[in-house]
């Protein structure tokens, strides 16, 4: 059952592993792709953040928030892989904070493409979301092992 669980594990976080290689591979010195893709979505949430909130997002380098986000794809499936919860964690912390971002389809109308892509993309990353929190909640669920192996009681013999 270990080495069952250790390869569903591995083969869930190839997701972020795939991403995160790509986005290192394309990284250059301005973020890359994922950087330029990334600027109007942000730029489009702080306004939103600005209008409904009054606070103003601070100036951030589209590089440093890749740079972010491969930083917790790659250390979160590591950490994953192994099983640790803390890794779950960092991995829901990205999925919650960079989904909304990418998957913008609420700026968009219904009967646009652009919606039903963006869409079926967010649920998708709402399913990963759902597996992380089911993995932290499975674990915590589970009886811890303890170190020492209980001691058989001696059989008492009858007749």
């Amino acid at each position: 059952m270990g080495l069952l669980s250790f390869l569903g594990r591995l083969l869930f976080v190839s997701v972020f592993v795939l991403s995160a290689y790509q986005e290192f591979n394309d990284f250059g010195v301005d973020g890359g792709s994922a950087a330029k893709a990334l600027k109007p979505k942000f730029d489009v949430l702080s306004k939103h953040v600005a209008t409904h909130t009054g606070f103003e997002v601070l100036h951030v380098e589209m590089k440093h928030l890749i740079l972010g986000a491969l930083i917790m794809k790659s250390l979160g499936s590591l950490l994953f892989v192994f099983g640790s919860s803390l890794g779950a964690i960092i991995l829901i912390l990205h999925q919650a904070i960079a989904t909304p971002v990418l998957y913008d389809f609420y700026n968009y109308d219904v009967d646009k493409k652009e919606f039903a892509q963006l869409f079926v993309k967010f649920t998708q990353s709402l399913a990963l979301l759902g597996a992380l929190f089911f993995f932290i909640g499975m674990k915590s669920s589970m009886p811890k092992r303890s170190s020492h192996p209980k001691k058989k009681a001696p059989k008492t013999k009858t007749g």
